[in-house]
């Protein structure tokens, strides 16, 4: 398995090597000592999946603040998504920063989110289908969001974003500059 950290440190790619021959391939998507090694000591205890049935679904951004907060190890098993990660530690280096990568089950690339980050995506074919592992339980109180689109952050979305797909939720999440100090930084 690769692993390469991204313009925001605390963000890994994993790429899982696919050994293929007629039959189709096979692939080590998880391994605990090449993660610990690479990313840090943590545990997932629950495992998620979400089907965007329209090309250009957007769901974020998304985070979940302490005593819950969760890291997100992501793949996509079905279709593509556009999979984006937003620094919101506060006095981080890179507060307010943003990476993407493209996921697809052909790629196998699978993007390490780990707590301090807010998480979004934008499927990018029709049926698209997100699987992630994540370190803490889903809890209602400490389900938190940020403006996908919020222009302190410019993330660049791909052109198939389309906003009309937003959850009532999602309309309604605070820009950054309105967003309480839920992480901080520390190295």
């Amino acid at each position: 398995m690769e692993v390469l950290s991204l313009d925001l440190p605390s963000i890994k790619l994993l790429t899982p090597r696919q050994i293929e021959d007629e039959r189709g391939y096979f692939a080590e998507t998880f391994r605990a000592d090449l993660f610990d090694e690479h990313c840090g000591d943590f545990s997932f205890v629950q495992d998620n999946e979400s089907l965007s049935v329209r090309q250009g679904t957007i769901r974020g951004l998304h985070f979940q603040s302490e005593p819950h907060a969760q890291g997100k190890l992501v793949r996509c098993t079905a279709g593509a998504l556009f999979d984006v990660a937003v620094d919101i530690r506060r006095d981080s280096p890179t507060y307010g920063q943003w990476v993407a990568e493209t996921l697809t089950p052909h790629n196998g690339k699978q993007l390490w989110i780990p707590p301090g980050f807010a998480h979004g995506f934008c499927s990018l074919e029709t049926d698209t289908v997100i699987c992630y592992k994540v370190t803490g339980y889903y809890s209602a109180e400490c389900d938190k969001g940020l403006r996908w689109n919020d222009p302190a952050i410019g993330i660049i979305w791909p052109d198939a974003a389309d906003p009309e797909t937003l959850s009532p939720k999602d309309r309604q999440q605070p820009l950054l500059a309105d967003l309480p100090a839920y992480f901080s930084w520390s190295e």
